[in-house]
């Protein structure tokens, strides 16, 4: 598997998404500056980390979608290439018109940052079918935005199309029907606020994160 991380100016997830990938299917990973108007050849996976990009100006992820190297994202992710959004990464997908919906402030108005507890809303993904039936997994929060919204019509069609892969055991933030991440239609784009780079081995908690890394090599 041919792997990227796209590196924004404030992303302070780049090189956690970068170990954990290669930690977890043993494939070497590419950092890409966001000024690159091109992508590495061959990429099966392209990672937006999470962060601040940006410093989080305007909102979160709105000034990041204007990179150059956001075009070179979208037609990847057009022509099939798997694109995963965590945390920050997941708020660029929104505002990039790559997933529905909107990132809003948290309903508590803190920052959570702590383990979080998640079930698999949709195990027949290519993000998911490793977990193989496993209905709870753990990961790690840490966002200030990530009370996910989307108006009744599209929630309804997110529902409808399988498009929830995770959602919230116990909802930190106050993301409407506990949704903790979605795919698009065509189930290669996936945007999540929990980070399954820091939930990739026990000694971090957790290794539930590794086993959606595995899913997308073994679908590569």
């Amino acid at each position: 598997m041919s792997a990227a991380v796209i590196v924004f100016p404030g992303s302070n997830c780049d090189r956690d998404c970068k170990v954990a990938v290669e930690r977890s299917t043993g494939e070497q990973v590419q950092m890409v500056w966001h000024q690159e108007t091109e992508l590495p050849s061959g990429l099966d996976l392209i990672v937006l980390p999470g962060g601040f990009s940006y410093g989080d100006y305007l909102r979160c992820g709105a000034m990041a979608v204007q990179s150059p190297v956001m075009q070179a994202v979208k037609k990847a992710a057009d022509d099939g290439v798997t694109v995963v959004g965590i945390c920050n990464g997941f708020q660029i997908l929104c505002e990039a018109g790559m997933l529905p919906g909107a990132l809003l402030r948290n309903s508590g108005l803190k920052y959570v940052c702590k383990p979080i507890s998640l079930t698999v809303a949709n195990g027949q993904t290519r993000f998911t079918s490793g977990y193989q039936g496993q209905r709870e997994v753990v990961m790690t929060q840490g966002n200030g935005d990530g009370n996910y919204f989307a108006d009744a019509e599209t929630l309804a069609r997110l529902e409808g199309e399988g498009q929830v892969v995770f959602r919230y055991v116990d909802n930190p933030n106050g993301s409407v029907a506990d949704i903790a991440g979605i795919q698009n239609a065509r189930g290669n784009v996936l945007g999540m606020m929990p980070h399954p780079d820091r939930a990739f081995e026990a000694e971090l908690g957790s290794a539930d994160g590794a086993t959606l890394f595995q899913s997308i090599y073994n679908a590569a």
